[in-house]
């Protein structure tokens, strides 16, 4: 079986492996997010001689992946020091001549998850990663979801909980989702980190009152097949239940499906490949090189 390389590219860590067609995980490593000079130094170091023979990149955004167009395979306009603007595709086709498939690494997991794990035999699913940022990729009729760029799902306006005096940490959007519910804003507004916090704690209501907004949106524009939520922040299993009633509260049966009237529970889910849901992704990713889908832009 041909080997596969995968990037999982995120704002802290690159995770590089080295799978199989299906979805198996051989080797991996990861190495400090630090400039591009130093981390895609050790990135390249671990694919040469793997022999491989497509490769898979799921990077952290803003990004390009739309094929075609003159920046694609860049990292665009990232807050992430000395990362903005830089070609992560061109800078590995400078020493790999296989095919790549680039996109997000939220899109990317929810493929993975679509290939392998939670939504594996359905037609359309989203993976949602609460974590340092929030951000949220979707696969609509087998293929990753894309426009004009890609989905920024984690960016969406939300409605303030009447007790939250927070202003909110996006730098450009303030209060949004992220800026309310990513892990820095539980640590900021709490002055504790929230793997600290104790489970009862009344920071965890507050964060499902943001995140069950967000899923009721996706749920009516998107209407997703399953929701998968991973990242740091969704390892705090009691806030799974709480998202669940708050969704099921503001949907108020609206939208008449046993998925959500009764199957909440196996509707909004952690994922099946756990911490490996990126890496796989991006090993699905590479596998849509090889089949000559690169992009897997929507046609």
């Amino acid at each position: 079986m041909r080997k596969l390389g995968a990037i999982e590219a995120g704002g802290t860590k690159f995770v590089c492996g080295i799978g199989t067609e299906d979805g198996q995980i051989l080797e991996r490593a990861s190495f400090p997010t630090e400039t591009p000079e130093i981390t895609m130094k050790n990135v390249v170091s671990f694919f040469e001689g793997k022999d491989i023979a497509a490769m898979g990149i799921g990077s952290f955004g803003p990004i390009d992946p739309i094929v075609g167009s003159p920046t694609y395979g860049y990292i665009t306009t990232t807050p992430k020091p000395h990362w903005g603007q830089f070609d992560l595709v061109g800078h590995m086709k400078q020493h790999f001549s296989v095919p790549m498939s680039f996109d997000t690494d939220v899109n990317g997991a929810a493929l993975g998850e679509y290939t392998w794990g939670a939504a594996r035999g359905l037609d359309s699913c989203m993976y949602i990663t609460v974590g340092t940022g929030i951000g949220a990729g979707a696969v609509v009729d087998g293929k990753m979801l894309h426009g004009l760029s890609h989905p920024e799902m984690g960016h969406i306006l939300v409605r303030r909980h009447p007790e939250d005096t927070f202003e909110g940490f996006c730098p450009y959007h303030g209060d949004c989702l992220e800026g309310m519910a990513a892990g820095p804003a539980i640590e900021k507004r709490w002055n504790m980190k929230g793997s600290e916090l104790t489970p009862d704690h009344p920071a965890w209501e507050m964060e499902a009152y943001y995140l069950a907004q967000a899923l009721m949106n996706y749920v009516l524009i998107l209407s997703p097949q399953k929701i998968i939520m991973g990242g740091g922040v969704m390892k705090q299993e009691q806030l799974f239940p709480l998202i669940r009633t708050k969704l099921s509260e503001l949907l108020n049966g609206y939208v008449q499906h046993p998925s959500l009237s009764q199957n909440l529970d196996q509707y909004v889910v952690y994922p099946e490949l756990g911490d490996n849901a990126g890496l796989c992704g991006a090993i699905a990713l590479a596998k849509l090189a090889l089949e000559g889908e690169e992009g897997a832009t929507i046609g």
